[in-house]
């Protein structure tokens, strides 16, 4: 039964915070559910933003069911602390806020330059049409060869023609059913 002890002491490794702390980690260890013996270096930023006894302090401030928000709550702060300690996690917002503002005003730009290119095409669409109108007027040889009205198909004869329109010599190409 002794061995039984030894090997459950050995087996229990303290958390990364009574590691750093040097303390005995008790079963009852606060910090043991959210700082793991692997994961030393969330907590070593964590303590040295805010130390071990304030983390202490806030995370029993906070109900047991919202502790774990709580805690990746401080570990995100601590982080952006020590990237920038001045603003710390606020910096990081207020730079995404100054790129979504940047961001706008390009997309104003875009929008803007878009409709513009959408009016010069509908303006160049327009004045092609008048050329092409204007061409077919002024020569009217370019004009369609075949008349839509002088073709249609018929149920004896597969097309019929307009003998006026349609020179007779031509008859051969007409099929009976």
């Amino acid at each position: 039964m002794g061995f039984q002890v030894v090997a459950q002491g050995r087996a229990h490794q303290p958390c990364a915070a009574c590691r750093m702390l040097r303390r005995k980690c008790e079963s009852d260890c606060l910090l043991a559910p959210y700082f793991p013996a692997e994961e030393a270096e969330k907590f070593a930023g964590v303590h040295k933003v805010f130390g071990a006894s304030n983390v202490i302090k806030m995370i029993q401030m906070v109900e047991e069911t919202s502790r774990e928000d709580a805690v990746k709550a401080i570990v995100y702060e601590a982080t952006a602390r020590l990237r920038d300690p001045v603003y710390g996690s606020a910096g990081a917002i207020f730079h995404l806020q100054k790129m979504v503002q940047e961001l706008k005003v390009q997309l104003e730009s875009i929008s803007a330059r878009v409709l513009e290119s959408q009016a010069q095409r509908d303006e160049l669409l327009g004045l092609l049409r008048n050329v092409n109108h204007l061409d077919r007027l002024a020569h009217p040889i370019n004009a369609p060869v075949l008349d839509e009205g002088s073709f249609m198909l018929d149920d004896a004869v597969l097309m019929a023609y307009d003998p006026v329109k349609f020179p007779a010599e031509c008859d051969w190409f007409l099929l009976e059913e």
